[in-house]
């Protein structure tokens, strides 16, 4: 299957990605954990869901990979030593959170409730509860801590800003997505099956 990249999808991507490097900076950190709230998921969410699978797993890896050579684009960080520290489970999963995002996002129709809740559930099971899947083996690796420690320090106190970052995602996108076709945002139709969701 020949796939090819837009220069408008490639501005677009470029725009989440930086995006994604602001929304780092706009952190709290609690004290009893190194993973400080912050609005970088929810970033991740509007890239997926915006973009596509394609674009938005390319905004986000972009950062990503440009933070793991060195260039401190994450909190003012760069290097490995970031993606190898608490938060590096996280930061790994985050272009592919977007991808998942953006695979099944697309195939949601409609602006009714059932489409709403329909990307609120993609949103917080791609964008949230995925992210933990990695991060919190990794910081009970990184941080010398017990599994158990590291859901009660990297996982319990986010789950209800995530699933709010969820709602807040689903209301921005569910409009836009209407209004404009993934063929207008990237430059590129998405590929779906009859399976499509049509709400």
């Amino acid at each position: 299957m020949k796939t090819s990249l837009s220069i408008r999808g490639i501005v677009f991507s470029a725009l989440f990605a930086a995006l994604f490097v602001a929304s780092s900076y706009l952190n709290i950190h609690l004290g009893f954990t190194p993973i400080p709230i912050s609005l970088e998921n929810l970033i991740v969410m509007l890239a997926g869901a915006i973009l596509g699978p394609l674009y938005g797993f390319l905004s986000i890896a972009l950062v990503v990979i440009l933070t793991a050579i060195g260039i401190p684009l994450l909190h003012g960080s760069g290097g490995m030593a970031l993606l190898l520290g608490p938060t590096g489970g996280f930061i790994w999963a985050y272009p592919f959170a977007a991808w998942l995002i953006g695979f099944v996002v697309q195939r949601i129709k409609g602006r009714g409730t059932a489409a709403f809740v329909l990307t609120c559930v993609t949103l917080e099971l791609f964008g949230s509860l995925l992210l933990y899947v990695s991060g919190v083996p990794w910081l009970a690796h990184a941080a010398h801590i017990t599994l158990q420690k590291a859901l009660l320090v990297g996982c319990y106190p986010y789950l209800v800003g995530d699933a709010v970052k969820a709602v807040i995602a689903a209301l921005i996108v569910i409009p836009i997505r209407n209004a404009f076709p993934i063929t207008r945002i990237t430059g590129s139709a998405p590929r779906l099956t009859e399976n499509s969701i049509e709400k």
